[in-house]
């Protein structure tokens, strides 16, 4: 019979397109829930910051960096700015880009992640928040 498990955790981040390896975190919860084989998704809960599955080195730390900023330049024009009197569209278009979530397969009781594969939050807003990161476990 299948079963859910869901709970969270909070990370404290400093924006600026900051990557942090939260493996860890997802495989506690994994453990806490008991269950082997199934699905894990994990979820970031906040419209200027995403999560996906990368090899988390600092060469790729910098390319990312590099690489959202041609995504959506820090100094564009946006209505999103001007109309809230805001300065982070450019972190709502980076985190539209890269999607708010992942779902990895469980088997006995592990990741099914690649050799260098890491389940990594990417927090693109202007200044620090504390991020809410949802992990579901479903499965046997």
């Amino acid at each position: 019979m299948s079963r859910t498990f869901a709970r969270r955790f909070q990370v404290a981040t400093v924006g600026h397109d900051q990557l942090l390896d939260i493996t860890p975190q997802v495989r506690d919860v994994i453990e806490a829930s008991g269950i082997r084989d199934g699905l894990v998704c994990v979820f970031v809960a906040h419209s200027t910051a995403a999560v996906s599955v990368s090899e988390y080195e600092p060469g790729l730390v910098e390319d990312i960096r590099v690489a959202a900023e041609r995504i959506a330049p820090e100094r564009g024009n946006y209505a999103h700015n001007r109309l809230n009197a805001d300065d982070n569209a450019h972190s709502h278009l980076r985190a539209l880009v890269v999607g708010p979530s992942v779902t990895v397969p469980l088997v006995s009781g592990a990741l099914t992640l690649g050799t260098w594969q890491r389940i990594v939050l990417i927090d693109f807003d202007t200044h620090a928040r504390t991020r809410t990161v949802w992990v579901q476990v479903l499965g046997e």
